[in-house]
């Protein structure tokens, strides 16, 4: 428990920090898995789809600071040479 105001609000403040930041890796992941399954189930325009979508939802959090950009671009490389190798 919080002893001073400050510390009361900082509280407060991770709290809805802490939400926001669930929302956003738990959209990426979705995304993620979308992707995946689309690649493995083998439709190509299911699969583009996904990727833009999730490129979207990765670039969003690479601009609030939840992803490393590093990462993000690894993703993104690895995902669309998968998807470029459908037939």
């Amino acid at each position: 428990m919080a002893n001073t105001k400050s510390a009361a609000k900082r509280a407060r403040q991770t709290e809805r920090r802490t939400l926001v930041n669930k929302r956003v890796t738990s959209r990426v992941k979705t995304e993620l898995k979308k992707v995946r399954s689309a690649i493995t189930e083998g439709g190509k325009a299911a699969a583009q789809a996904a990727a833009s979508a999730f490129t979207s939802a990765i670039d969003k959090a690479v601009r609030t600071g939840q992803i490393h950009k590093n990462k993000a671009n690894r993703h993104k490389a690895t995902l669309s040479k998968q998807v470029a190798a459908l037939k």
